[in-house]
């Protein structure tokens, strides 16, 4: 089985967010790969030595299964409405 695959669900087990649930979505090399989690959606660099691999592996490209598995919740704020002159 390979542990450093996209969309293979795990847990930082340093840093900021440590003990957070993330998923990982780009692999750069056998030592660095790319994930969201909860605290910090926006997708970061880190190194593979400070994850915890579990078995569960989802699709990246569905935000639903993303958002869910990370327990984001998908409320945006409404769309700003144009300011008359």
């Amino acid at each position: 089985m390979a542990l450093i695959e996209v969309g293979r669900v795990c847990i930082k087990k340093s840093g900021r967010d440590a003990g957070d649930k993330a998923v990982i979505t780009k692999v750069f090399d056998k030592n660095f790969v790319e994930v969201m989690t909860h605290t910090r959606p926006k997708p970061r660099k880190i190194n593979a030595k400070h994850l915890e691999f579990l078995n569960e592996k989802l699709d990246v490209k569905n935000t639903g299964e993303l958002n869910s598995a990370l327990e984001i919740s998908e409320k945006r704020p409404a769309p700003e409405t144009p300011r008359k002159k």
